[in-house]
């Protein structure tokens, strides 16, 4: 009878670790934050936002936007409602920013 080798694969990434790889490209990131937009959730923004921090390095956003680590981590926690100027620090200190354009209309119903 013949043994049958195991096969070995090699150890996988931690799914972090491959995100903040792909978020480290300023037009990822940017897909990926607008991509989130469009859920239209605060909560899940903040999370995106960290997510991008994290890929930056959290000290080097903390330094770009004057705001100490742990305010900055406080600050895009699920939950927490940041001043629009720390949204928008954050994003200039990632190289973003945020751009407005017309939402599709709903249709109104005839009176």
């Amino acid at each position: 009878m013949k043994k049958r080798q195991k096969k070995v694969y090699p150890p996988s990434k931690a799914y972090e670790e491959g995100l903040d790889e792909r978020l480290k490209n300023p037009e990822y990131a940017i897909g990926y934050l607008n991509a989130i937009l469009e859920e239209n959730d605060p909560d899940l923004l903040l999370l995106g936002l960290r997510d991008v921090a994290r890929a930056y390095g959290f000290t080097h956003i903390s330094e770009a936007t004057g705001l100490n680590r742990e305010s900055l981590y406080k600050a895009l926690s699920k939950g927490r409602q940041p001043r629009i100027g720390t949204v928008m620090e954050v994003l200039s200190a990632m190289g973003c920013r945020i751009r407005l354009e017309p939402a599709k209309k709903a249709r109104r119903k005839a009176a």
